[in-house]
């Protein structure tokens, strides 16, 4: 994703290419960066314990027809600009003195049930964790297609009670200058903010992800805990949430705060609603040959069933 100044499937499971051939645990470790970190291993291993992995997948979300994206490639091309603009630095950096373990979650704001929880702790209050295949449209126009372990959002409200003046749901991410370089300055101000109308964040394919492929969550992927919201656009699901809050009002989510022409609050994938720099038409398949093949866009990300109802009185070109 470019920063802007600031002016200033069918894949039936068993088709799911084996772990032992993506990557065996010496480089498995390796990727990660965990022989650089060993508290970042010490967290995997807990999270491990408690949250149940490997999970199970859950048959309603298996991936009809989808080609699952290469591990080495999901957790090598990514954004998460507290460790650099680029897609390789998170790998390195965010295994370079950032600790996940421990790492505890605030569920606060208009709720009956506030509280703060260790994440390995709210993954046992929600019933443990299931594996979901989704498709992960990035708003640079490229795609993945990625197997997330985690548990319904829809959970996690359950658990606070919101109360009837709660209308959307505010996420926050991490503060950590002294061990994150990206925070330390740069047009973005810390730290990232996303959010989502209390309707969506109840939609069941909303999820508070903890893992993928199997194994808990990476993290240059957004360790230890984040959101996955599989019709909207990535920048949507924020990493390695800290605080969950719900308010009355819309939040001002960090890319409509940096650049609101370009980047609304909704974010949903609309092919027909073009970037300002570029079409939304198509997408490049990350892992689909060397430079990656292109695909159309699918209106909603190819959820619209599931979610078309959340805006049959939006106009989605002005609330994009």
């Amino acid at each position: 994703m470019h920063i802007p100044r600031k002016r200033p499937g069918s894949l039936p499971e068993s088709a799911a290419t084996p772990e032992s051939v993506f990557v065996n645990r010496r480089r498995f470790l390796r990727n990660l960066g965990l022989g650089l970190a060993g508290a970042a291993a010490g967290g995997a291993l807990l999270r491990a314990a408690t949250g149940g992995f490997p999970s199970a997948r859950n048959p309603a979300f298996a991936g009809e027809g989808l080609q699952l994206t290469p591990f080495e490639l999901v957790t090598s091309y990514n954004n998460f600009y507290e460790f650099g603009t680029d897609k390789e630095s998170p790998r390195t950096r965010a295994n370079q003195g950032w600790k996940t373990e421990p790492w505890t979650v605030e569920i606060a704001g208009l709720c009956a049930n506030p509280m703060t929880l260790d994440v390995n702790d709210l993954i046992k209050r929600a019933g443990g964790i299931e594996e979901r295949v989704y498709r992960f449209r990035c708003v640079e126009a490229w795609s993945m297609v990625v197997p997330w372990s985690g548990f319904e959002l829809s959970k996690l409200i359950a658990l606070a009670e919101p109360k009837a003046e709660a209308k959307f749901v505010k996420f926050v991410t991490f503060l950590d200058p002294k061990n994150v370089p990206g925070q330390r300055g740069g047009s973005i101000d810390w730290p990232y903010v996303e959010g989502l109308t209390i309707e969506e964040a109840r939609n069941p394919l909303a999820l508070l992800a903890t893992g993928l492929y199997g194994k808990p969550m990476p993290n240059q992927n957004g360790a230890p805990i984040r959101l996955i919201v599989p019709w909207k656009y990535g920048f949507k699901s924020i990493k390695s949430i800290v605080r969950i809050e719900f308010v009355s009002k819309m939040p001002l989510n960090t890319w409509r705060d940096l650049q609101s022409e370009e980047y609304g609050f909704y974010a949903n994938v609309n092919p027909k609603v073009d970037h300002p720099r570029w079409s939304q038409a198509s997408e490049r398949v990350i892992g689909a040959g060397v430079f990656g093949g292109r695909q159309p866009t699918l209106m909603f990300n190819g959820y619209e069933a599931e979610v078309a109802h959340l805006y049959k009185d939006l106009d989605l070109r002005r609330w994009y």
